[in-house]
């Protein structure tokens, strides 16, 4: 199934990739292109990654499960035509503060505790009347939240932060919010 899904990614990709070098390089083409060659590697999860391009300086935010797709999701950036720099905001999720990715063997009481906390997270920043939070991904990790994407501007970024370090269940907020 991946293979048949792949054939139209890799013409898109190549059509994409002819567009942008035929035309005067421009930040969408950049980010569709970026987009496209990460839909089409096996170790990148395309929909954990937000790409923005400003003036060919491509800025990776979000957050991915592991190292070996964040380096892979950097060099596939790199690669790119008309890329003059990567900004690096992507975090590799972890569990607790040793830098530890959490317990695959985790309790069905730990994740039902974490999609719990995830829940009041969401609902509390959908109810702020400062914060977005259909902008703003919500993932949580043995008690750690993740949240991913993008604030227009600084108050709403301290806000939705705040928001998440006071709800009940909450041992630490990783912010990766632009």
């Amino acid at each position: 199934m991946r293979e048949h899904r792949a054939i139209p990614l890799v013409i898109l990709a190549a059509i994409v990739s002819l567009v942008v070098s035929c035309t005067q390089t421009n930040d969408a083409g950049i980010t569709s292109l970026i987009k496209a060659r990460f839909v089409a590697d096996d170790r990148v999860h395309a929909s954990e990654i937000n790409v923005d391009t400003t003036n060919g300086v491509v800025t990776l935010t979000g957050n991915v499960d592991g190292q070996e797709a964040r380096d892979r999701a950097l060099q596939l950036a790199r690669e790119t035509s008309g890329v003059r720099e990567v900004k690096d905001m992507i975090s590799v999720k972890v569990g607790s503060s040793t830098g530890e990715a959490p317990d695959p063997n985790r309790t069905v009481g730990t994740r039902i505790d974490d999609a719990g906390i995830t829940m009041r997270v969401k609902a509390r920043l959908l109810d702020d009347p400062v914060v977005k939070g259909m902008q703003i991904d919500v993932d949580t990790r043995d008690g750690v939240v993740f949240l991913t994407g993008t604030v227009p501007s600084d108050a709403e970024r301290k806000q939705a932060i705040q928001l998440a370090r006071a709800t009940e269940g909450v041992k630490d907020v990783q912010a990766n919010l632009r």
